[in-house]
């Protein structure tokens, strides 16, 4: 049963005071779309650079804390929520407490079996506010308020979904088909095979209405970075946020991963994951890619296939300087700054 909790509480003085002032005035209305590390790395940049800023995330994990929370009670899984979340805290100590609170995970002792073992609180709050409000748009904003968060985070769908595919692999001598069910499984297929024909159950499933209406008001979305096939396509199977953002009139950045080399991806290049957009959403254009030189390969092959995207390529160095493949939010901060000038 839903529980009237009246209106949402007032954001905490030091966020509220900054929200209105300074150079985020004329800041762009920002949808950003994905899930996991790689939205959570694209959020800690763009909070920098406008509060107008929308997460728009996948609802499909079904590992670890998410996925017994979802097996167990029947709801959207939390975690890639509950990241996205903390990634728009503010560096005040307010932000920095409530990022911390809600990535904590509870360790049982040695021995023990306990039920909270590997749960992160943000995840347990989150529920908390599902079943209290009956509507996770809203259990999510009440949690953004709470924590000060600059922006919004919404899911992608209102139901939870499934993603699997078929991974051609060659086991001895012969190529073997198998369908691989789920997003823990799927992430780590393409060490063993190449991913193929990835699709979302239930088909046809309800996208959010609020992402929808995000994307469609937006000055600009930008997709990525991510698992490719986990984190990033999803969105654009989804029929009907595929057709939101196809149709959108804002402008379209993709945002390049570091590392061409993971479990899901393993053998492709960087042209090789624009072609995987092009299959899957081929009227989903783009005006900007950003990437690292690093990781492109050929730079002539892959600035024309962003051209045959409709877009252009931004290149430069948007990595942590610990040389770990992760992005460096003041860089990319800086990258989609200069983005969002130029065009």
């Amino acid at each position: 049963m839903a529980i009237l909790t009246g209106s949402l509480p007032m954001l905490p003085a030091a966020a509220a005071n900054r929200r209105g002032s300074g150079p985020q005035d004329n800041a762009p209305s920002v949808v950003a779309l994905g899930g996991g590390h790689g939205l959570s790395s694209s959020l800690s940049a763009l909070r920098l650079l406008t509060s107008e800023l929308t997460a728009v995330v996948t609802v499909a994990d079904d590992g670890g804390s998410s996925g017994k929370l979802r097996e167990e009670l029947g709801v959207l899984p939390p975690g890639d929520l509950r990241m996205a979340l903390a990634a728009l805290c503010d560096d005040t100590d307010w932000g920095r407490t409530w990022r911390d609170v809600m990535q904590h995970r509870f360790t049982s002792r040695h021995g023990a079996d306990g039920s909270l073992d590997n749960h992160a609180l943000g995840n347990l709050l989150i529920v908390t506010l599902w079943e209290l409000l009956g509507d996770p748009v809203a259990g999510l904003q009440w949690a953004g308020a709470l924590l000060g968060a600059r922006g919004r985070v919404l899911p992608m769908a209102s139901v939870p979904l499934t993603i699997e595919g078929d991974v051609l692999s060659e086991v001895d001598g012969t190529l073997r088909l198998r369908t691989v069910s789920g997003q823990s499984q799927l992430a780590v297929a393409g060490s063993a095979g190449l991913v193929n024909n990835v699709r979302l159950l239930p088909a046809g499933a309800p996208a959010c209405v609020d992402a929808l209406t995000a994307v469609e008001l937006a000055d600009w979305v930008i997709l990525g970075p991510g698992s490719w096939y986990t984190s990033v396509l999803p969105h654009l199977l989804l029929p009907e946020l595929r057709e939101a953002l196809c149709g959108t009139t804002a402008k379209r950045c993709l945002t390049m991963n570091l590392s061409n080399e993971t479990k899901e991806t393993s053998g492709m290049s960087a042209v090789d994951h624009l072609e995987v957009i092009r299959r899957y959403a081929p009227d989903f254009t783009v005006d900007v890619v950003i990437a690292d030189p690093a990781v492109i390969g050929n730079r002539e092959e892959f600035v024309t296939a962003v051209a045959e995207m409709g877009g252009r390529a931004v290149l430069g160095k948007v990595g942590s300087s610990t040389g770990k493949p992760v992005h460096d939010p003041l860089r990319l901060a800086t990258a989609f700054h200069d983005m969002f000038g130029e065009n």
